[in-house]
């Protein structure tokens, strides 16, 4: 069956809203990309993460953007967190599914870049992350301490007016991360990376490129 393009994937809160890309060919990889806070209006339609999932889909991988429970088309309600990171691996579900061969990549912006971390940090089958505005600053309460013991290569890009994840508080954040990582601040850039995307395209794009060719 053919779901290339909009459709629904099961949520342990009822159906998920997604939208899948794939490329022609064999697909040997596979990107999740998750939104920002939905209260805000995140959704999988964020400008940040159309352009995150546009440097997986130029780079040759199939890639899934989805919305969070409550968002949207998708079924259930905002958990504030909690449940969130069931969503994301009800994503990692689908796509493992649908790709059993693919090397499995997990991004997200803001709020999704908390839930990339509380979902796929310690999964063994994620192969890398990439965390683009990680709001540190804001989301003290989340467990940092198991997002350190990550293993996976990653990717944190971060404007450097970012208002929710300051650049100290991010560097000392990314300092207590384990494993491969590289961090990235874009000058000028504010949370939203408002006139700097290409910048952020490039970022991961560059990211990629390292770890795939």
């Amino acid at each position: 069956m053919d779901l290339h393009g909009n459709l629904f994937i099961e949520g342990k809160a009822g159906r998920l809203e997604a939208l899948l890309k794939e490329p022609e060919g064999d697909i040997l990889r596979a990107a999740i990309v998750c939104h920002p806070h939905p209260l805000f209006g995140g959704t999988m339609h964020n400008k940040v993460v159309y352009r995150l999932a546009k440097a997986f889909q130029d780079s040759g991988f199939a890639t899934l953007r989805f919305n969070f429970r409550g968002t949207q088309q998708s079924a259930g309600a905002h958990d504030y967190g909690r449940g969130e990171p069931d969503d994301v691996r009800s994503a990692m579900q689908f796509i493992a599914a649908r790709y059993p061969q693919a090397q499995v990549w997990v991004a997200g912006f803001s709020f999704g870049a908390v839930m990339t971390l509380k979902a796929a940090c310690t999964d063994s089958k994620v192969h890398a992350l990439v965390l683009a505005g990680l709001p540190v600053s804001k989301f003290g309460e989340y467990d940092w301490h198991q997002a350190a013991l990550c293993d996976q290569p990653k990717l944190l890009v971060q404007g450097a007016n970012d208002e929710f994840g300051s650049v100290a508080d991010l560097e000392d954040f990314y300092h207590r991360l384990s494993g491969a990582k590289q961090l990235k601040i874009i000058a000028d850039a504010d949370h939203f990376f408002v006139g700097q995307l290409p910048q952020l395209y490039d970022t991961v794009r560059d990211f990629i490129a390292a770890l795939t060719e």
